[in-house]
């Protein structure tokens, strides 16, 4: 039976969706094309019919990551969504968290695609950040936001690395979230006013 244009875009979307998944939970090197074509719901054969290699998946997975970890920020609140962000639910769940936090190390590593592919995800996050955290520029603050932005971006992501690198009933796994979180939240607060 032939797939139909529509079906066989499904069918990639899937792959994709899945890969993103599997890479966040066990990083590139710890997905191999059969497991994840498997996964997926489809025979190993099928892989190069929608992709040129697994660079080509691992950069479309990473687009794929940022978008969703997008779509479920939008429209909170940043000091909520440092909350959870910086939250034991999120250090446990790395295939469904950030992509930045679970695979910023290995995609250091990666081909230039790959490592494209994450700093476009980052300067949506920036732009993000920027959005959220309120308007600088009538605090008089334009010109450091960017830099305010990327030490807020890069804490967070230290943090649930660092935090993921711990046991998981390590204590110090939470002490390391709790103590950035709260820095972070400090950094949101708006600045007092000028009198």
């Amino acid at each position: 039976m032939k797939v139909t244009k529509a079906q066989a875009q499904a069918n990639r979307a899937h792959i994709v969706e899945t890969a993103s998944t599997l890479f966040r939970e066990r990083g590139y090197d710890g997905v191999g094309i059969a497991d994840l074509m498997a996964e997926a719901g489809f025979t190993h054969g099928g892989f190069y019919k929608h992709f040129g290699s697994k660079t080509d998946l691992m950069a479309e997975a990473a687009t794929c990551g940022f978008a969703q970890t997008a779509a479920k920020a939008e429209g909170v609140a940043a000091r909520d969504f440092v909350d959870h962000y910086l939250s034991r639910a999120h250090r446990d769940a790395p295939g469904e968290g950030c992509t930045m936090a679970a695979l910023c190390g290995d995609a250091a590593r990666q081909p230039e695609a790959v490592r494209t592919a994450f700093a476009a995800g980052l300067e949506d996050m920036l732009a993000t950040l920027g959005n959220r955290s309120g308007d600088a520029e009538k605090r008089g603050q334009a010109g450091d936001a960017r830099a305010r932005q990327i030490d807020v971006i890069a804490q967070v992501i230290g943090a649930i690395v660092l935090s993921r690198a711990c046991p998981d009933d390590s204590p110090l796994a939470d002490e390391i979230l709790d103590v950035c979180r709260a820095s972070v939240l400090a950094r949101l607060s708006p600045p007092p006013a000028r009198s």
